[in-house]
């Protein structure tokens, strides 16, 4: 069952009319809200507070304050219940914008300014703003920050650091990107790309989202991005060589330059990169490939296992060993097999049982 955006009751003056609307149309790109926008403009016979007082249905409310919509006096035993009491008992979070030169209740929090847009989405999304720091905006930050943060989904663009940065600089302004915005993404996600193939690169992300991707390379990626675009993620791809390795809906890319640091232990990523580069013997080739297929098994990584028993398998033909041509071929005919490909399973095994077994075929009908 697909569950419905919250919803946030936007209170205002009918003369805050665009202001309101740019708020509304800010906050609906990335943080999975649904602003009531019509529903919450104030008319001739009401005031902020008993318009605050309709905005109890919703998930949560935000009330611009201004000279249009605050009156001159205004007495707190006038307020205080609307806009702080009755939303405390009923769980409705609420929070307040000061539009121009006018003066709302101090004591009332949080209190943001008009042009304070992503300090009011992080709120929306459930992050309190942070004391102002009065530290100057980087202006590359800013750059990806419009690009990227506030563009998800099908507007969103894979914004390349070397755009707005120095390549030799991208890792940095990279790491300053991730931890200005990262209230703006429900989760930031890094894959190293380099020379990986779709199927590493699909797996080590589904690693990360806690994903068993158990169909081939484009399968598997297809499952991922309908995963990802259902949600605010921020996933970061350092030396992309692989332009279909891609996401849209709501999720934002970050593709940044630079040479990736390559593992040489015996993790799944550190044995595909040993078996590109193999450095060692026969045997050990051997040894790595049957722990590489264990590791990707057991992790539900099945595109990556076939990968690896692939190489494994090819490697055998050149040495002439029959019994790992035997062992890779029956490995990949059970991972065919659990693809519904069985005509090419059916093919492997055939020529397995008759060039890679050590027993006799026998003749049947």
């Amino acid at each position: 069952m697909q569950t419905l955006n919250p919803t946030l009751f936007l209170c205002f003056a009918p003369a805050d009319r665009a202001l309101a609307e740019s708020v509304a149309a800010f906050i609906e790109r990335g943080a999975g809200v649904r602003v009531l926008l019509d529903a919450g403009e104030m008319l001739p016979a009401e005031d902020l507070a008993e318009k605050a007082r309709q905005a109890q249905g919703s998930d949560m409310a935000l009330v611009l304050f201004s000279r249009a919509s605050l009156p001159s006096r205004w007495p707190r035993a006038q307020w205080e219940d609307a806009l702080v009491n009755e939303p405390a008992a009923e769980g409705l979070r609420i929070a307040f914008v000061k539009c121009d030169d006018c003066a709302p209740p101090r004591v009332l929090v949080p209190l943001f300014e008009a042009n304070a847009f992503r300090a009011i989405k992080r709120w929306v999304r459930g992050h309190m703003p942070p004391p102002y720091s009065g530290a100057p905006r980087n202006p590359d930050l800013e750059v990806l920050g419009i690009a990227i943060a506030d563009r998800p989904g099908a507007q969103s663009v894979a914004e390349s650091i070397a755009e707005s940065a120095a390549a030799d600089s991208s890792d940095s302004i990279a790491g300053q990107f991730i931890h200005a915005y990262r209230q703006d993404f429900d989760a930031i996600l890094s894959v190293d790309c380099g020379e990986r193939s779709l199927a590493a690169l699909a797996g080590d992300l589904a690693a990360q989202l806690g994903l068993r991707l158990e169909g081939d390379a484009e399968s598997s990626l297809a499952r991922l991005q309908d995963f990802c675009a259902a949600r605010r993620f921020l996933v970061v791809l350092k030396d992309l060589r692989t332009p279909a390795f891609a996401f849209a809906g709501r999720t934002s890319t970050l593709i940044v330059p630079g040479a990736v640091t390559e593992p040489d232990d015996e993790s799944i990523r550190g044995i595909q990169r040993a078996l590109r580069h193999p450095a060692g013997g026969w045997i050990e080739f051997c040894r790595l490939s049957r722990i590489g297929r264990r590791l990707t098994r057991d992790a539900g990584r099945i595109a990556e296992c076939y990968e690896i028993v692939q190489c494994w398998h090819e490697a055998a033909q050149v040495i002439g060993d029959r019994a790992v041509l035997d062992e890779s071929a029956r490995e990949l005919v059970w991972i065919l097999l659990s693809w519904d490909r069985a005509d090419e399973a059916r093919h492997l095994d055939y020529r397995r049982a008759c060039e890679f077994d050590e027993q006799m075929l026998l003749p049947f009908s």
